[in-house]
């Protein structure tokens, strides 16, 4: 059933209806793709959970201010449980993630969220698993790591763990978040703004306890910080949310991998960073495994001479 404040998800009517909503959700991650190259460019440097605070708690105290919707009853701890898995948990396991291995390492880790998704969809959402999905969520994973490890990327058994859990941790939240759907009459940015400010007040004390005060700030990084808050959070997760709840969530979760390839050509584009055959390849396999994940899995022909049998009949 669906909710009457939700987003209506859009059913069999085609790859065509839900484009122009996939095309709107397809910007969030594009936007946190951005998120390397401000961090590296502008920010201070050994402060990625203090530009993790910024991105999300002004944001959603924004949003919260223009919607002037709280959440009620129940919605209390369903809207910190979301963000606190979404925002709160999954930012500090991808700083260690990032701190202990190399970054394509940890963006490959998180390109196993789609796969995560898939099985938590098969349990919690009660939603049939899709082989093609998970065969696509794999090949997507394959391309991004292609584009962004190395040849001599180093594993750490601390790092790996991080990562798989910041993957386990925002895949959960997701599918959550499409099983709550949104409660009537709350608008999308009410939605979001509830997410980003209990996964920043979550992210207050851990940030402080693991930096320390925060940085000293000049006008690059007010820069940066302005882009990582309206864009990268309170527009993004706007969108992102609005997606998970219209569109189906294995869908919207190998968008997720959007993410890395967007950091990788900024990379080439902007720091100098060289893009070869193996990262063309893999970031064709990438783009390949993210249109697939929007389409419907192939049906099986039902041949032509079989006949349905009533239950009960004897053959």
């Amino acid at each position: 059933m669906t909710r009457s404040g939700a987003e209506r998800p859009v059913g069999g009517a085609g790859f065509s209806n839900n484009l122009p909503r996939t095309a709107l959700t397809a910007l969030a991650p594009l936007a946190w793709g951005t998120t390397y190259v401000v961090t590296t460019e502008l920010l201070p440097p050994g402060h990625p959970l203090f530009a993790g605070l910024l991105r999300a708690l002004p944001a959603g105290l924004v949003a919260l201010a223009f919607a002037r919707t709280l959440p009620s009853g129940a919605w209390w701890g369903k809207a910190a449980t979301l963000g606190v898995l979404n925002i709160g948990l999954f930012f500090p396991l991808l700083f260690v993630a990032a701190e202990r291995l190399p970054g394509g390492v940890a963006a490959t880790l998180g390109a196993v969220q789609p796969l995560v998704v898939a099985v938590l969809a098969a349990t919690l959402l009660r939603e049939g698993f899709s082989v093609w999905r998970a065969v696509w969520g794999v090949t997507g994973v394959l391309g991004v790591g292609l584009v962004v490890i190395g040849p001599n990327a180093t594993f750490d058994a601390v790092g790996i763990v991080a990562g798989l859990l910041g993957a386990a941790t925002m895949a959960l939240g997701v599918t959550l978040t499409k099983r709550w759907q949104r409660p009537a009459g709350v608008s999308p940015m009410a939605f979001a703004g509830w997410q980003l400010s209990a996964g920043g007040l979550f992210l207050v004390p851990v940030t402080f306890l693991v930096e320390g005060p925060p940085p000293a700030i000049d006008p690059p990084a007010v820069l940066g910080y302005l882009w990582l808050g309206l864009v990268g959070g309170l527009c993004a997760y706007v969108l992102w949310f609005r997606g998970v709840i219209a569109l189906p969530v294995t869908s919207v979760a190998v968008l997720g991998l959007l993410s890395p390839l967007v950091a990788a050509l900024l990379g080439a584009v902007l720091l100098d960073q060289t893009l070869g055959p193996i990262e063309l390849l893999g970031f064709g396999l990438a783009l390949a495994a993210i249109v697939a994940g929007q389409l419907p899995a192939p049906t099986r022909p039902r041949h032509p001479g079989a006949q349905l049998v009533p239950e009960g009949a004897t053959r």
